[in-house]
């Protein structure tokens, strides 16, 4: 199987925090990780008021999601990341940029969005992944 192609084309602004398009192979199993929060496994929220905390909790519960489904983070293709308007956004995506930090990174969106489902919730992150099946 050829692998998945992530493109930066001329004409588009050039970011290494992300690319504008991804191609994704015939024969490989797309996953989709539902939007994490900031909750442990009993579903008590962590780092209340903390943008960073949260958003590093809410990353290791999607990578932990990935893994259940035989994925890794460098097999997602579009992370989506909500923050709650007002949550220090330089703080919370800092806290996981590390993470998603690649050499062909993936596709990101992002928004500021009123509130989420979990209250005290600062961020969301979901991501769609592809994987090589055998």
């Amino acid at each position: 199987m050829a692998p998945i192609q992530r493109i930066r084309p001329d004409g588009l602004v050039s970011s290494p925090a992300f690319s504008h398009v991804a191609i994704v192979p015939p024969g490989a199993t797309t996953i989709y990780v539902g939007g994490q929060n900031a909750v442990d496994a009993s579903g008590a929220l962590v780092g209340e008021g903390d943008a960073a905390v949260q958003s590093a909790r809410a990353l290791d519960n999607a990578q932990t999601a990935l893994e259940a489904a035989g994925a890794t983070l460098d097999d997602v293709v579009q992370w989506n990341v909500l923050f709650v308007e007002g949550a220090d956004l330089a703080s919370g995506y800092g806290a996981i940029a590390a993470k998603l930090a690649s050499d062909e990174p993936p596709l990101v969106a992002a928004a500021f969005v009123s509130g989420l489902g979990v209250p005290g919730a600062l961020v969301e992150i979901s991501a769609i992944a592809a994987v090589e099946r055998d």
